[in-house]
């Protein structure tokens, strides 16, 4: 019953609801009739997605009625959910908790565009590693990690912020769920945890396994943000990797090839960099990702 809960994406809400956290209204995808008659409650634009998938794969925001249409007339071999949209940022909770789901580590990464818009956009990716935690955010995630039962594991728990104000859900700067992964976060996020917080997650996990709770690593080091800014070779951008390397060598964390596994989400070639400011941190995507 753990793994449902944790695989389809219709049954997290029923964790996230028992967590006090809001979710989006969804209807499990059928027909063209039906689909119309939830498009009529909650209105365009939709989100289409399989009910077991990961990220953004196969993924889909349908605007109007011809798009609705057009994704029906597809063949689709898998369960698809259909959301209403939410105008949000995506936030994630992040960590380790222990053997009776209380994060013994936590912490927060910020993506400010949705990969689903950088995926069909060609876009570049940015994302962070907070400094620190906002209270209602550690409230929301650590009454998540109770819901859901998640004992001895690493946790990635996402979240929208709204954006706006959004009737039934909340207002401007709530938080509403997305979906959880009952794992470490993907891709090159673990490493940047650690450079912001400057810690080592996978001690904190070794001892959580061991004696379920911290004793090798310390928690109390200096904190920074830690930003992620990719590129992509099909486009031409306007600082050189000789510039960018001498203008933040001294913070850079990681500057490398991305695996062709990971690249339609996440480019082919990014810099990580540890900041001190958000002012700092804007300007180090900017410089990066800035277009010739």
């Amino acid at each position: 019953d753990f793994i449902e809960r944790i695989k389809y994406k219709s049954k997290m809400k029923e964790s996230y609801i028992a967590a006090g956290v809001p979710v989006a209204r969804h209807h499990m995808v059928s027909t063209l009739h039906e689909a119309r008659t939830f498009i009529k409650e909650v209105g365009y634009p939709v989100i289409v997605k399989p009910d077991n998938g990961c990220g953004a794969e196969a993924t889909y925001k349908l605007n109007n009625f011809t798009e609705l249409k057009k994704f029906y007339a597809e063949p689709h071999n898998v369960q698809y959910i259909m959301e209403e949209y939410i105008n949000g940022t995506i936030v994630s909770f992040d960590g380790v908790a222990d053997s009776h789901c209380v994060p013994l580590f936590y912490t927060s990464n910020v993506f400010p565009t949705p990969i689903l818009d950088i995926v069909s956009e060609n876009g570049d990716l940015s994302y962070w590693t907070q400094k620190t935690v906002p209270a209602a955010l550690k409230d929301a995630g650590f009454r998540t990690i109770k819901a859901f039962g998640a004992k001895s594991r690493f946790f990635h728990c996402e979240f929208f912020q709204l954006n706006e104000d959004k009737p039934g859900l909340g207002q401007k700067g709530d938080y509403v769920a997305l979906e959880v992964n009952m794992r470490p976060a993907g891709g090159y996020t673990p490493d940047m945890i650690n450079y912001a917080n400057s810690v080592d997650c996978y001690q904190i996990w070794a001892d959580m396994v061991c004696y379920d709770e911290v004793r090798n690593a310390e928690l109390d080091g200096p904190k920074y943000f830690c930003v992620y800014a990719g590129r992509r070779d099909c486009h031409e951008y306007k600082h050189t990797h000789a510039q960018i390397m001498a203008k933040y060598g001294s913070r850079m964390k990681m500057a490398e090839r991305i695996p062709q596994a990971l690249r339609l989400d996440m480019g082919d070639q990014m810099y990580t960099a540890v900041v001190r400011s958000t002012a700092e941190r804007d300007a180090f995507i900017r410089y990066v990702q800035e277009k010739a």
